[in-house]
Order: structure tokens, then C-alpha cells, then sequence
């Protein structure tokens, strides 16, 4: 069914239409909330309090833009909310979700591979735990969503609600911090030119 006849319902006071809703993006928002906080459980409650907040403030939707994008930048803004409030500084989510909500592996060693290519590896990730987690975090959630999500510049500005140019300056920014923190924790391989989140730049 078309989003804006099933928000139609909802405003009209029909809560188990919004239950379409929820099942539409809960595996989504899941995942984002998991991967900015970096523990399951937590995730579970963000997201559970991300669409408390979005059927609350339906209402207000503007629907310029696309619930999606919407409903993420809401979540987005509930574990920045949570992250803060809890002053704490954010961990790297190794993790993500199957369709049942179980969390299993990011990355699996590939079975190829020698024991000491295996070891640099995990050293690898284990470095860049420990970098993600000194970011500010504005420069985490950028990466999140960039490296992680695979988001577009046009999929960030949206949902941040900022300027494409600005996500691509901010976005420099972070992985500078990050390149810069690697290098001071001792990583030898972060070379300006390396890319450590693992993916290659596109628009």
C-alpha cells in the first residue's frame, strides 16, 4: 500500500495501519540504532523509542520529504539524544541483525586466508574500534551513515537536514580525525591516502 494513504489512516485514527509502517522499517532502524550505539539491547530500546516518537509526531510529518528519511533522521536523533545523555563515548558495532533481530558477525575472516593475515586483520578492526570511539560524536554518525549504511551525500543532507557540501566537508573532517587518531594509536598502514572505513568513495 502507498505510504501516504497507510499515514493517512494513522492520522485518522488508525493505530494498526501504523503497524504496517512498523514493520516496513523496523529492521532498518534497528540496524541504525545498533550500529550508533554498538550494543543489541540498547538498539532494541532506541528503536523501540524512535517509532514511540514518530507516531507521536505523525502529525507534524511533513511529507516533503519521504518517511523514510524522516524516520531516520528521527532515529538518528534518539541515539544522539541517548549517546550524549549518557556521556559516554559511542563503541563500533561489529554486529548487525538477521530478520529474526539476532545479532551475528559484520565481517567473517575468510577461511583463505594465513593465521598472521587473519591476526593484521583483527588488529586492523580492533584499531579502528578504538579510533571510532574517540570521535566526537557528530564525526561518528556521519561515518555511520556513510560507511556503514552506504548513504548517499543527498540521503545524508536530507536526513541531517544540512547542505550537500557541508556532509562532504564534515565528512573529510571525520575521516581525518579518524586517519589522524589510527596513526597516533599506532597503525602505521593509515596513510592520508587510505580509506578506513573500508569502502570507496562515491557521490
Amino acid at each position: 500500500m502507498d505510504e501516504k494513504k497507510i499515514i493517512e489512516q494513522v492520522l485518522a485514527g488508525d493505530n494498526n495501519a501504523f503497524g504496517t509502517l512498523v514493520e516496513r522499517y523496523q529492521d532498518r532502524v534497528y540496524n541504525l540504532a545498533l550500529r550508533m550505539c554498538g550494543n543489541p539491547d540498547d538498539a532494541f530500546d532506541l528503536a523501540q523509542e524512535a517509532f514511540f516518537r514518530a507516531w507521536r509526531g505523525l502529525s507534524g510529518f511533513q511529507q516533503e520529504a519521504s518517511f523514510s528519511t524522516w524516520l531516520f533522521r528521527l532515529t538518528s536523533n534518539v541515539c544522539l539524544d541517548w549517546l550524549r545523555a549518557r556521556k559516554r563515548r559511542p563503541t563500533v558495532s561489529l554486529t548487525t541483525a538477521d530478520d529474526e533481530g539476532e545479532a551475528l558477525q559484520l565481517e567473517i575472516a575468510d577461511p583463505g586466508k594465513s593465521p598472521e593475515e587473519i591476526l593484521e586483520a583483527a588488529e586492523d578492526r580492533a584499531a579502528l574500534t578504538r579510533a571510532m570511539n574517540e570521535l566526537p560524536v557528530e564525526y561518528r554518525q556521519i561515518l555511520t551513515m556513510r560507511a556503514i549504511n552506504d548513504m548517499s551525500y543527498a540521503a545524508i543532507a536530507e536526513t541531517l537536514q544540512i547542505q550537500e557540501g557541508t556532509v562532504k566537508s564534515r565528512l573529510s573532517r571525520a575521516r581525518l580525525a579518524l586517519r589522524d587518531l589510527l596513526l597516533k594509536n599506532g597503525n602505521k598502514r593509515a596513510s592520508p591516502s587510505s580509506n578506513k572505513t573500508g569502502r570507496r568513495d562515491r557521490p
